[in-house]
């Protein structure tokens, strides 16, 4: 099954009845959407805090300022935080580039950049040590208006390795937030669709706080804004790969299976300060970028070293091959 597969099947279970489509946001949907549109768009070092453990796979609600952000009691530990992927035998970032070009290539893809995005998260709740899965769907106009709904899975105990490790996410039915946004309402540094060759790219991957002179992990951080906001074309897809080769610091893993159940091969950059990696997973079936798991690779407090502090993945959107 694939990516498009998955995810469409799982929102597919979600009831969104709770909610109707043009019913006004609720105090929780609105303080949400306050929170967009005063966030900056520069997105975060994703460096573990001693406040809150984040579950990753942040949700692509607007941008990269939505994130579930879970606060600690003091002296409290993380209990059951998920295990990194595992990754098999090693291959070359050139191999893992390669091979997603020629099946990026074969795979029919979106004709334009769509401004729509699904995706999948995890959040721990700290009072009950039970883990949600969350997913979403995000779309958005020209004229900045948009919609997200969020659907919530069915919780488990943070202590059941099985299930933090299973590929099988149930939706609840619930509809936890369904946000419409007027037009203006929704915040993006890249409002127009961005091209496909590496000058425009970079521009796009800039407006979303690259500096000029980027490491790989600063890399990984502004592509994942990118799709966050942006569905992209296949060969939008091919260049993102390329900037990653040619960046300074990036290792090739091998090929591992996602939380999903998806194949995916591995990029793995360490962030500047040391204190955590991100690794790119890009799809073994259709090369498309579906995924990026940040691990603590220090103690900073709340996750010990090895944990996994973020997790995020993106599904294609209608019309793509399945």
């Amino acid at each position: 099954m694939t990516e498009n597969a998955v995810l469409e099947r799982m929102l597919s279970e979600a009831d969104p009845a709770p909610t109707l489509r043009d019913a006004a946001p609720d105090a929780r949907a609105l303080a949400t959407r306050d929170r967009i549109l005063r966030t900056s768009t520069a997105p975060s070092r994703r460096r573990v805090r001693a406040v809150g453990w984040a579950s990753g796979l942040v949700a692509a609600a607007a941008c990269a300022a939505v994130a579930f952000t879970l606060m600690m009691p003091t002296g409290a530990a993380v209990a059951g935080t998920p295990s990194p992927l595992a990754f098999g035998e090693s291959e070359t970032v050139a191999e893992i580039v390669d091979a997603a070009e020629v099946d990026l290539a074969a795979v029919p893809g979106p004709a334009e950049p769509e401004r729509h995005v699904r995706a999948a998260s995890w959040t721990l709740s700290l009072d009950d040590a039970k883990i949600t899965p969350q997913f979403s769907v995000l779309t958005w106009n020209a004229d900045l208006s948009g919609r997200v709904v969020m659907y919530a899975g069915v919780p488990y105990e943070s202590t059941d390795a099985v299930a933090n490790n299973s590929a099988e996410v149930r939706s609840s039915g619930e509809v936890t937030m369904d946000l419409v946004m007027s037009p203006g309402e929704f915040s993006t540094p890249v409002p127009e669709a961005p091209g496909a060759s590496h000058d425009e790219l970079m521009a796009a991957l800039h407006a979303f706080g690259m500096p000029d002179s980027p490491n790989a992990f600063e890399v990984a951080t502004a592509i994942t804004s990118l799709i966050e906001q942006w569905t992209l074309t296949n060969a939008q897809h091919a260049e993102l790969l390329s900037i990653v080769e040619n960046t300074a610091g990036v290792e090739g893993l091998g090929i591992a299976t996602d939380r999903l159940g998806r194949s995916v091969l591995g990029m793995r950059m360490v962030s500047g300060d040391g204190d955590a990696s991100n690794v790119l997973l890009v799809s073994a079936d259709t090369g498309r970028i579906v995924g990026l798991e940040t691990i603590a690779l220090r103690d900073v407090g709340a996750a010990p070293v090895g944990a996994v502090t973020g997790y995020r993945m993106w599904g294609l959107s209608e019309g793509e091959a399945e």
